[in-house]
């Protein structure tokens, strides 16, 4: 189930409130698909052709949409385009399961390229930050910036393990309320208005009238360390080759990214520095979109890119 855009006009509003962000004006995203090798992904395209465009990535369990408010504010400045990656929002589901990092690489390779993007920002929160870190590995010389939120090559496994059993939890329930009491309870900060909202993005109706959300469950839950391990050392081996300039955001609340893990990547990176957002745990960009804008515009305006 989606918004109506009656629907999503108001909850951009009521998000933009509840934050304190002045929006330019209330509009909304293009819905686009694209096919990328053989499988059919979603996004959402807020800008306008010849503005600077910056690519935004969302966390595992998520979908573009989380990326609503942030893109909303920038969206006179930026071309903006948030991607449902493989197995989330309204993308296809892997056939082969295969959801590791090189897969999604792909994925995000051929997406740039398909849109013919250069010189753009790419950012990236949890999962979508360790794509977005994987492949400036590789590709940094086209990027103007890159923005990491909340992960790196060094993350707390605790953390980690809390919001494996929230997002795998894979029993329909009866009501839409029933997941925000449950997504409350998991991150007590959201507002519980906004949240139902947003959720209707993330979920599903089933034939029998119960609802689940609409990101492929079937592989998550499942920590292998060897997996983790061979991330970790892929990780770090790409940080060591990204020439661009790099911000490393940290949520201060988060459990799953310490000061310590943010300030080792920030220092290991040719040109990067990194920011604690307060009043915020994981997901940065839900629990206080308001500073992270503050984070993202000086970034934005010290990466030398201007409006064409």
């Amino acid at each position: 189930m989606t918004l109506s855009a009656e629907e999503f006009r108001t909850h951009l509003e009521l998000s933009a409130a509840t934050a304190r962000i002045a929006l330019p004006e209330i509009a909304l995203p293009d819905e686009r698909h694209i096919l990328l090798g053989r499988m059919r992904f979603h996004y959402l395209d807020w800008g306008t052709a010849g503005l600077p465009p910056v690519v935004f990535l969302h966390g595992g369990g998520l979908n573009a949409h989380t990326w609503d408010l942030v893109c909303a504010a920038l969206r006179r400045d930026r071309r903006c385009l948030a991607l449902d990656q493989r197995g989330h929002g309204e993308s296809e589901w892997s056939p082969e399961m295969d959801y590791s990092t090189e897969r999604h690489v792909g994925d995000l390779d051929a997406f740039v390229n398909a849109l013919e993007l250069e010189r753009f920002v790419l950012v990236g929160m949890s999962l979508g930050g360790v794509n977005a870190l994987a492949w400036a590995g590789k590709h940094s010389r086209r990027l103007a910036g890159l923005v990491v939120i909340d992960v790196g090559p060094e993350i707390r496994t605790e953390g980690v393990r809390k919001i494996a059993a929230f997002t795998s939890e894979a029993t329909p329930l009866e009501s839409v309320d029933h997941f925000i009491d449950r997504a409350l309870a998991f991150n007590p900060r959201r507002n519980r208005e906004l949240l139902r909202r947003s959720l209707l993005h993330n979920l599903r109706r089933m034939p029998d009238g119960r609802w689940m959300w609409k990101y492929d469950q079937r592989h998550r839950g499942k920590l292998d360390p060897d997996a983790y391990e061979r991330r970790r050392q892929l990780l770090w081996s790409a940080v060591d080759t990204i020439e661009c300039p790099t911000l490393v955001v940290r949520g201060a609340q988060s459990d799953v990214f310490h000061d310590d893990d943010a300030e080792r990547l920030a220092r290991r990176l040719p040109r990067g520095r990194w920011v604690r957002i307060e009043g915020a745990g994981h997901t940065v960009q839900g629990d206080n979109p308001a500073d992270l804008l503050v984070a993202l515009r000086e970034f934005l305006g010290e990466t030398g890119e201007t409006t064409s």
